[in-house]
């Protein structure tokens, strides 16, 4: 995630101050200073910090904290409620126009994502709003963008609209829409051209298209790789465009994460989704009290939910559920666990959704790739049908010969049973009625490791 240094050092902070009885002005002076330390090393705007600091400081030296049952506590809540505020509070929706199609017009430098934004967007739409959205190429400049987004709609079987490039972005536009009305689409999403830097011409044919087309919603893609930078460009982009909200790609990335702190304080515009990574299933509403929950190690529930009621299959994990109290589970059980996981994006990710997450040894260094995962599906599938219903008949020879079968060293073969074995020693216990506790009062999931 973006935030990892500053999510690491803000944490940091606040264990300090969590557990206090009493928080003196001093301790909210120390405290403070590592704050702002930590959001301008995360490239936040250097205004947005002092106004951040100084309000949280000002609320925190507060007669109700002072005086609270749990100041320490009281001071973590402060922080969070101000950072989901400099964020921009709430989620902001996108707008459906009164009479269809709603237009949105996409915008940004090149180099951004926009193209696959837009692409990641009508995916959006259609899986979680049930709309029907056209694609519109009227990026005509840049070399294989009309391709790129024919390619994208392919994939997602989504209609893509394009009269090639030899036609005006403003006329490609106006006819889109009308071929939208005809069809009873929903939404009209045209990828526009991007330049390398912000110039006259390409602002002046945007303003064409903006007129043209009467868009409900002009997003701004900024890659937020590019920290304070992604700032000055949202800030240009809307004195001359008025653009409705941002779209923060490649939040997945080694960065600082600050532009995502700065954007809305900076150019008072929402940050509407964000990219979490290269599937075109990774692009996320942005909900500022979630992300500053995640920033301050609080999990992120509600969108783990959310991914696992879009992604996985309920039919399976009922079935599942019902095989894991009666412990019945088998290894082919195991390998479509797997499947509906990978589905909902990298595991390492979904992970530190999990409130505390931030507090796992070893989870700040874990890479979990498809790799991995495929080695386990090898060797599961190497294996007889008798064999993955009664993993217990596994002797020796048989180890051998499902390494040799799916070209893996014996010792992921035995790694790999031991831990199935663990995992319905856990679950049994968890369904033994014991609230969460194995015996003599220990984590059921004691020394349990995931198998890869």
């Amino acid at each position: 995630m973006a935030f990892e240094g500053l999510a690491g050092r803000l944490q940091e902070t606040m264990n300090k101050i969590r557990g206090k009885g009493k928080v003196s002005e001093q301790d909210v002076k120390e405290m403070m200073r590592e704050v702002r330390l930590a959001l301008l090393e995360a490239d936040v705007n250097f205004k947005v910090v002092k106004n951040f600091i100084k309000t949280v400081s000002e609320r925190s030296v507060g007669q109700d904290v002072m005086k609270s049952l749990t100041p320490g506590q009281q001071v973590i809540k402060i922080v969070q409620e101000e950072l989901t505020n400099l964020m921009g509070g709430e989620e902001s929706k996108i707008a459906v126009s009164e009479k269809p199609p709603t237009v949105i017009m996409m915008v940004g430098l090149q180099g951004a994502g926009k193209t696959t934004t837009t692409g990641k967007l009508a995916n959006l739409l259609r899986k979680k709003q049930n709309r029907k959205p056209l694609l519109v190429a009227a990026d005509i400049y840049r070399p294989a963008a009309i391709k790129q987004l024919e390619t994208l709609g392919k994939q997602l079987n989504i209609p893509v609209f394009s009269l090639g490039d030899q036609v005006s972005p403003v006329e490609i536009a106006k006819q889109a829409i009308e071929k939208a009305k005809e069809e009873h689409l929903d939404y009209v999403i045209i990828d526009t051209a991007g330049r390398l830097h912000i110039d006259e011409e390409l602002m002046g044919e945007l303003k064409e298209v903006k007129e043209v087309t009467n868009p409900a919603e002009i997003l701004l893609v900024v890659d937020s790789m590019t920290g304070q930078d992604a700032v000055n460009v949202a800030e240009s982009f809307n004195e001359q465009l008025g653009v409705t909200g941002v779209v923060l790609t490649k939040l997945d990335g080694d960065t600082r994460g600050g532009a995502a702190l700065s954007i809305r304080a900076v150019t008072g515009k929402p940050i509407k989704f964000v990219g979490m990574g290269e599937k075109m299933e990774a692009l996320e509403t942005f909900h500022p009290d979630r992300m500053a929950s995640r920033i301050l190690g609080m999990g992120d529930v509600l969108s783990l939910i959310e991914k696992a009621q879009v992604d996985v299959d309920q039919e399976k994990m009922r079935e599942m559920e019902r095989k894991m109290k009666e412990n019945s589970m088998t290894l082919d059980d195991f390998l479509e666990q797997l499947g509906q996981v990978k589905q909902m994006g990298p595991l390492d990710e979904l992970l530190k959704m999990l409130p505390g997450a931030g507090k796992m040894k070893g989870l700040d260094n874990m890479q979990v790739d498809d790799k991995q995962l495929g080695h386990i599906e090898a060797i599961i599938k190497s294996m007889t049908k008798n064999e993955k219903d009664n993993p217990d008949i596994i002797n020796a020879s048989r180890r051998k010969r499902i390494a040799r079968g799916s070209g893996r060293p014996i010792q992921e073969v035995n790694r790999l049973l031991k831990q199935f074995n663990e995992m319905k020693k856990m679950m049994k216990q968890m369904s033994g009625g014991m609230g969460g506790k194995g015996k003599k009062g220990k984590n059921p999931f004691g020394n349990f490791k995931m198998p890869f």
